[in-house]
C-alpha cells in the first residue's frame, strides 16, 4: 500500500488475515475493497464498557459480567450440551455451550475466572440464570475489572465469520486511513453544506466506533444521514445512467396517428377521456423520436389501459413493424388476444398468439407468422422471448402488469429489435406506484398516468364481514342473482401452495352447490388447463354461469360488465395491492357494485388495518402509498425487480423526504460532477452493476 493509496481500490486481499477463503465469504456479503468492508455497517451496538455483577443481571438484557468456575459438566438431556457454573461472590449464572471441543472443557477448570459477553435469559430450574453460547474469554483474577473495549459495534456476518474477526478487518482499515490512505467523498461541497453533513471519514468513525450507544432508530443520527442520502443519490444515477444509455440507442421512427388508427377509434363504442388522449399524445411524440421509447404507463383498475396500447400499436403497425405484447399470465395474454382481435382484425391487422401449450405444428406456424412478419400483432406471456421467437421486424414492446417480470426479461425482448435498432418499450401497471417509489424505482423510465376512469364505471362499495356471518352473505348472493347480477367468490392462497388453493377453491364450489343449488356455478383455478379455464370464463362472460368460484387467478384482465358482487374469502390473508386489483373485476357495468371482505378472526393490528383502508377508499394511489407504510418499498415492487433497490442503510419510505433533494443533487453531480458518477454506483449499487450498466 503506497501512501496515496484509495482504498475504493485495494482488493479486500491486502487486509491481513484476508486469503481466498475469507475473500469469498466476504464476497457474499457484497464486500470485494478495503472500502466495501468501511460501509458494512452495524445493525446494532453492545455496550461492554462496565463489568455487572451476576447478582444484578436481568433477563433479556445483554451484559457483560465475570466469574469464576464452579463446575462444568457435558449433560445429554434433550440435546448434548457443555453447561458452566461460574459466580462472582453476589450469584451464579449458568453457561450453556452446543458446540464446543475438548480444549474448551478442559479449559474450564474450577477456580479459573472468565470474562463473558451475552443475552441474559431467566432460568428458573436451579433459581439462576443462564447465557446460550456467550463471548468469553479466559482471565486472571489480576484481570477482574479491567475494561478494555467498551461500546462495541455488531455487523451483519455470514457462516465462517465471526464479529471478533470482522472488528479486527474494520480495525486494520481504519489503520490504513491514519497510515495515509484515503476513500473518496462522493459528495458534492454544496450537497454537503445544504445537507449539513458531516465529512465521510466523521461519518464513518462515529458510526463504526460511538462515543455513546445511539438510539434504537439510528436512521436519524448525522453520520447515518450522510450515508442515506449518499446511497440514495448512487441509485438515482445508476437508473439516470441506464436511461441515458438506452436513449443513446437508435430506434424506428413513427409517424404518428395514422388512417388505420382513426378507423380504430370510430370503430369503438365509446369515446376515449381526456387522459387517455393525453397520455396517446405523449407515447405518439416519444414514438415519432429516433431513440427508444421507454414509458410507464400508470392507470388505476379499469382506467382503460388496453385501448391506449391498441392505439400505440397501431402506430408501429402503420409505419410497418410488428408488436409484442407480453402478459404474465396465459389468462390475460388470451383476454388481451381476444381484444385485439375484436378491435383490430376488420381493420385488416392480424393479430397472433404464442402461449406455453402452444407445441409442434401449431407452434411452428405461428413463430413461422412472426419470423415472416404476417404477424402484426403477437401476444403471448414469456414464451415471447424464447430464442427460437424470431421477430422479422419488432417496433414496439408492450409490457403488461410490469411488476410480475425483472428487469432482465423485459430487457430480453429489446434485443429482439433489428440489427442495432431499438424497438419502443411501453410497461403498463394497474397498480399505481407512490410518487416516492417512482422517484427512485423508476428513474429510468418516462411516466404517463390515466387518472380518469371511463364514464359508465360505477363506485364500489366494500364491506369487511367475520366468516360467521357466511349463511348470510350467501343469502345476499341468492338475492342478487335473482335481480340479474353475476357473483365472483374468491379463494385466497393458502400457505404458499397452489395444490391447497386449488382444493379450497373446490369446497368452496361443492358448498355453494349445496347452498344454492338452483344457481349455475362454475370454478376456475390454476391447476386446469388453460382451454378449461377459458371454456368457464366463456360461459361467465355470456350470462351462462351466475357464479364463479376462483382463486386469484382472476386478479388482472378479466373483464365481465355485468359481474357486480365479489366475495372475497379469508382476504386477511391478502395485501392491499392484491385486494385492490381483485376488486377492480367489479364495477365495470351499470349497475351499483360491492365487495365482501370475509375475514376469519382473531385479525392481526395490520391485517386489520389493511381492510379497514379497502372499505374507507377505492383511491389506488391512496391504496399504494399505504400498502408501501406497511409492507415496505422491495416488498411492493417485488423481488424480481427489485435488485437496484437493496439499499445498505437507506429506507424508500423512511426517507421519502430526502428524494428530491437527492434528485435536484443527481442533476448538478451528471452536469458539474460526472467524474463523481462511477464511484458513487460502484461504492452502493454493488448488487446490481450489470443493471445499471445495460
Amino acid at each position: 500500500m503506497t501512501v496515496e493509496s484509495c482504498l475504493d481500490e485495494l482488493p479486500i486481499t491486502d487486509l491481513k488475515g484476508v486469503g481466498e477463503k475469507i475473500a469469498e465469504k466476504l464476497k457474499r456479503l457484497g464486500i470485494a475493497s478495503v472500502a466495501d468492508v468501511l460501509f458494512h455497517l452495524p445493525f446494532r451496538y453492545e455496550d461492554r464498557s462496565e463489568v455487572v455483577s451476576i447478582g444484578a443481571l436481568m433477563s433479556g438484557h445483554s451484559c457483560l459480567f465475570e466469574g469464576q468456575v464452579e463446575l462444568a459438566e457435558v449433560v445429554f438431556r434433550g440435546r448434548r450440551s457443555m453447561l458452566v457454573r461460574i459466580s462472582d461472590g453476589t450469584g451464579f449464572i449458568t453457561l450453556r455451550f452446543f458446540h464446543f471441543s475438548n480444549s474448551q472443557k478442559k479449559a474450564m477448570q474450577r477456580g479459573q475466572w472468565i470474562r463473558c459477553f451475552g443475552d441474559i435469559k431467566a432460568y428458573n430450574k436451579g433459581g439462576g440464570a443462564e447465557v446460550v453460547h456467550p463471548e468469553y474469554r479466559l482471565i486472571s483474577e489480576q484481570q477482574r475489572g479491567q475494561i478494555e473495549e467498551g461500546l462495541l459495534a455488531v455487523y451483519p456476518v455470514t457462516e465462517g465469520l465471526n464479529q471478533a474477526s470482522f472488528r479486527k478487518l474494520i480495525k486494520q482499515a481504519f489503520v490504513m486511513l491514519q497510515q495515509g490512505a484515503f476513500v473518496r467523498d462522493c459528495l458534492p461541497q454544496q450537497a454537503l453544506e445544504e445537507g449539513r453533513y458531516l465529512p465521510l471519514l466523521d461519518s464513518l468513525k462515529e458510526l463504526h466506533y460511538p462515543q455513546t450507544i445511539p438510539a434504537d432508530d439510528v436512521s436519524h443520527i448525522p453520520a447515518f444521514q450522510r450515508l442515506i442520502f449518499e446511497e440514495l443519490l448512487a441509485n438515482h444515477l445508476s437508473l439516470s445512467r441506464l436511461k441515458k444509455g438506452v436513449k443513446q440507442r437508435a430506434a424506428p421512427r413513427f409517424k404518428g396517428i395514422g388512417e388505420i388508427h382513426a378507423q380504430f377509434l370510430n370503430t369503438l363504442k365509446f369515446n376515449l377521456t381526456a387522459a387517455q388522449q393525453r397520455v396517446v399524445a405523449e407515447i405518439t411524440s416519444d414514438l415519432q423520436k429516433g431513440s427508444p421509447m421507454q414509458r410507464l404507463l400508470q392507470g388505476d383498475v379499469g382506467s382503460g389501459k388496453t385501448v391506449v396500447a391498441a392505439c400505440a400499436g397501431l402506430a408501429a403497425i402503420e409505419a410497418g413493424y410488428q408488436v409484442a405484447l407480453m402478459a404474465p399470465t396465459e389468462l390475460l395474454a388470451e383476454q388481451h388476444y381476444k381484444n385485439f382481435e375484436q378491435w383490430l382484425s376488420g381493420l385488416g391487422v392480424h393479430v397472433t398468439c404464442l402461449l406455453g401449450r402452444h407445441k409442434g405444428k401449431a407452434y411452428t406456424a405461428i413463430t413461422d407468422d412472426i419470423r415472416q412478419a404476417k404477424a402484426n400483432i403477437v401476444i403471448g406471456t414469456q414464451s415471447l422471448f424464447q430464442e427460437k421467437v424470431e421477430f422479422a421486424r419488432l417496433g414496439l414492446v408492450i409490457i403488461d402488469e410490469q411488476h410480475r417480470f425483472g428487469v432482465q426479461q423485459r430487457l430480453a425482448l429489446r434485443e429482439k429489435g433489428m440489427g442495432n435498432m431499438s424497438p419502443h418499450q411501453l410497461v403498463m401497471t394497474a397498480t399505481p406506484i407512490p410518487r416516492t417509489l417512482a422517484m427512485l424505482g423508476y428513474a429510468d423510465l418516462d411516466l404517463s398516468i390515466i387518472d380518469e376512469l371511463p364514464p359508465g364505471r360505477t363506485p364500489v362499495t366494500t364491506a369487511v364481514l367475520p366468516v360467521s356471518k357466511r349463511e348470510k352473505i350467501i343469502e345476499r348472493i341468492r338475492q342478487g342473482v335473482a335481480d340479474g347480477r353475476q357473483v365472483y367468490w374468491v379463494c385466497t392462497l393458502i400457505e404458499e401452495s397452489e395444490a391447497l388453493q386449488c382444493q379450497a377453491a373446490e369446497v368452496a364450489a361443492e358448498l355453494l352447490i349445496d347452498g344454492l343449488p338452483e344457481l349455475k356455478i362454475g370454478l376456475v383455478h390454476g391447476r386446469m388447463k388453460a382451454e378449461e379455464k377459458q371454456a368457464v370464463m366463456d360461459q361467465f362472460k355470456q350470462q351462462s354461469l351466475d357464479i364463479l368460484v376462483a382463486t386469484t387467478v382472476i386478479e388482472v384482465g378479466v373483464d365481465v360488465p355485468n359481474a357486480s358482487l365479489m366475495i372475497i374469502e379469508n382476504a386477511e390473508r391478502l395485501g392491499l395491492a392484491q385486494l385492490h386489483q381483485l376488486r377492480g373485476r367489479v364495477g365495470r357495468g351499470q349497475r351499483d357494485s360491492h365487495c365482501v371482505l370475509m375475514y376469519k378472526p382473531p385479525l392481526s393490528n395490520n391485517a386489520s388495518e389493511r381492510l379497514s383502508i379497502m372499505r374507507e377508499t377505492t383511491d389506488g394511489f391512496k391504496i399504494a402509498e399505504k400498502d408501501m407504510q406497511l409492507r415496505g418499498a422491495g416488498e411492493l415492487l417485488g423481488k424480481r425487480q427489485a435488485g437496484f433497490m437493496h439499499f445498505k442503510v437507506a429506507d424508500i419510505v423512511r426517507d421519502a423526504e430526502l428524494l428530491d433533494s437527492v434528485a435536484i443533487c443527481a442533476e448538478d453531480v451528471l452536469q458539474e460532477h460526472e467524474e463523481l458518477v462511477e464511484p458513487l454506483i460502484h461504492r452502493w449499487v454493488a448488487n446490481s452493476v450489470e443493471y445499471a450498466q445495460v
